[in-house]
């Protein structure tokens, strides 16, 4: 099957702005690959209309009236759903407790609204395929923050190593994707294909019980193997 015989990504826009979701729209909808099936000028609508149509992808601003994206984070793709969604929070603020708060709740990306027309396309894709897409601009500054001034408490929950060990290999691809390096970035570096990238992540995913890229970065900086051997 080609790309053209696929069926195309499903979208949910929800941002209470009308000039936001209609730049959204128009971009999205221009894309081969991609439809906007449903627009939410609130959190509530958003998860109404998400449960009913189960989009491919849900992009939810953060501050919306009547609930705002990351409770709607939480309900559609929180680690108490049954069926999580894939969700991308867009917003203005690059705040840290809204990345982290949106990343807790279950999204599989954070972006800037400022980030511009093609990384956002390029968030959905990678969420729609089960992968993560942060705005570079803060990627490492919040994954670095995981382990800064950490108290007592925090360095007790700092997760354990997985009973099946990871490989060199899985390593230096968990410290790059700690480092925020895409797949092909990754295939690069490594030189390997892009493919024995994927199985390497999978295979991670698997050992460290992770969701998406972003839990297996979180768990690379919290146990010190992002910045490689000591």
């Amino acid at each position: 099957m080609n790309d053209r015989d696929r069926a195309p990504i499903r979208v949910l826009i929800a941002d209470d702005q009308d000039m936001v979701r209609t730049g959204f729209r128009f971009f999205l909808d221009a894309q081969p690959d991609i439809t906007v099936v449903a627009e939410a000028c609130d959190g509530e609508e958003a998860v109404t209309l998400a449960r009913r149509l189960r989009p491919d992808v849900c992009l939810l601003d953060i501050r919306m009236p009547k609930l705002d994206g990351l409770e709607a984070t939480r309900m559609l793709a929180g680690p108490d759903v049954a069926d999580p969604m894939r969700v991308v929070v867009v917003t203005t603020f690059d705040l840290d407790e809204y990345v982290y708060g949106a990343l807790n709740n279950g999204a599989c990306g954070f972006l800037l609204k400022d980030s511009g027309p093609t990384l956002l396309a390029e968030a959905v894709r990678a969420a729609a395929v089960g992968d993560s897409l942060v705005s570079p601009s803060v990627t490492v500054r919040l994954l670095k923050h995981v382990t800064a001034a950490r108290t007592p408490a925090a360095v007790a929950s700092v997760p354990p190593e997985p009973q099946d060990p990871l490989t060199e290999r899985e390593l230096d691809v968990v410290r790059l994707v700690a480092l925020g390096h895409t797949n092909s970035e990754i295939a690069a570096s490594l030189f390997v294909s892009l493919s024995t990238v994927k199985t390497h992540l999978t295979s991670i995913q698997l050992k460290l019980t992770a969701r998406n890229r972003v839990e297996i970065a979180a768990w690379a900086w919290q146990t010190g193997h992002a910045n490689g051997p000591s």
